[in-house]
């Protein structure tokens, strides 16, 4: 018998699958088993989940080692992408190029 996964929206056992979808009853939640990440639980500074190609904002001034400026709070950066590791986040910032980013530092758009 084949174990199905847990719905990653509101973590119930209870799902089902329905013409290549999952389903879950509780919440109404559908996925692919493609859309379901590598197990990385990364959350902006309100508690959202975070995915591969979301846009996010700085919510304070951070500095930056080795450049003569900080990232300024309020700053958007588009296309992140989610990683493991201390710094969760790899994006490019305008005017910095190439950053990553922790977490607990930015908000979901």
């Amino acid at each position: 018998m084949e174990t199905l996964p847990n719905c990653p929206m509101c973590q119930s056992a209870y799902t089902y699958e329905d013409r290549g979808l999952f389903v879950c009853p509780e919440c109404g939640h559908e996925w692919q088993e493609s859309d379901v990440e590598t197990g990385l639980d990364v959350r902006d500074a309100n508690g959202n989940p975070l995915t591969d190609g979301d846009s996010v904002t700085v919510i304070k001034d951070l500095k930056v080692k080795g450049a003569s400026g900080a990232i300024k709070q309020g700053t958007k950066v588009k296309n992140i992408r989610l990683v493991e590791g201390d710094h969760n986040i790899d994006c490019k910032v305008d005017g910095f190029g190439p950053m990553k980013l922790k977490s607990e530092f930015v908000k979901k758009l």
